[in-house]
């Protein structure tokens, strides 16, 4: 998972509104969102490769999602898979909290985790420790620090803000539209992340198109007033075509 826009207590009708864009090699093996037998029990996507995932919901509607941290350092190859971190955190939603993040973080590569704990989210980013309560409003949580004020979540904030202040009736393809963006940042404001110059115009839309790297599937998550929760997922090809929409309801339990 590469980039989240998250919205709490800003629509009439929806408390919880996210949209997320997962950006990854097109080569590593993806399964779409379904909901994973038990024992797991959760409706997420995974990843063949390493068999976690990048964002999912459990049947009480706890939410969890992973972006990874972009540094200079090299990554350390014998780490845990980060995916992982989400299948915990919808299972055993019980063991995640700040203090096991901060005892177990060095075991993975830098990454933020986004999760549900006490019908809140927090967001804990391994590189600072940092334990973040979102709080009502708009949120961007990318590969740097959650409300870092890179170009791309900037945009994606103030697009998700202009289409909520309209309170007019919400549908996962206004969204998706904010999630197709594939306008790139003039290279004055892009971040310096440790990548050159070149991969910083390519990651520094969006969405990103690139044969051999980009978006991969954007996942759209409204929460109604009543519990209720509608998940939409559209994959994408490396030429940036949509195939295998995907649409589930969880009721409230």
């Amino acid at each position: 998972m590469c980039i989240l826009f998250i919205a709490i207590n800003q629509h009439k009708d929806y408390p919880l509104i996210i949209a997320a864009n997962r950006d990854e090699f097109h080569q590593r093996p993806t399964k779409s969102a379904y909901f994973w037998p038990a024992p797991a029990e959760i409706l997420a996507g995974q990843d063949l490769q390493a068999n976690g995932t990048w964002l999912g919901l459990n049947k009480q509607g706890d939410f969890s999602a992973l972006t990874n941290i972009r540094s200079a350092l090299m990554l350390n190859i014998d780490a845990k898979s980060r995916g992982e971190l989400v299948q915990l955190a919808l299972q055993q939603p019980e063991l995640i909290n700040q203090q096991w993040l901060i005892q177990n973080s060095q075991h993975y590569n830098p990454f933020n985790l986004v999760y549900t704990q006490d019908n809140n989210l927090y967001c804990f980013n391994s590189s600072t420790l940092e334990h973040t309560l979102l709080t009502d409003g708009f949120h961007a949580i990318c590969n740097g620090a959650m409300d870092d004020v890179w170009p791309k979540m900037a945009k994606g904030e103030i697009l998700l803000e202009q289409l909520i202040s309209e309170q007019q009736e919400l549908h996962s393809e206004h969204l998706f539209a904010i999630m197709q963006d594939p306008t790139q940042a003039p290279d004055e404001l892009l971040p310096e992340t440790g990548v050159g110059l070149e991969w910083e115009r390519k990651l520094s839309s969006i969405f990103i198109k690139s044969s051999e790297y980009g978006t991969r599937s954007t996942a759209v998550i409204l929460k109604h007033h009543s519990g209720s929760i509608d998940f939409y997922e559209q994959s994408y090809t490396s030429n940036a075509e949509i195939f295998n929409k995907k649409q589930f309801a969880l009721a409230h339990q």
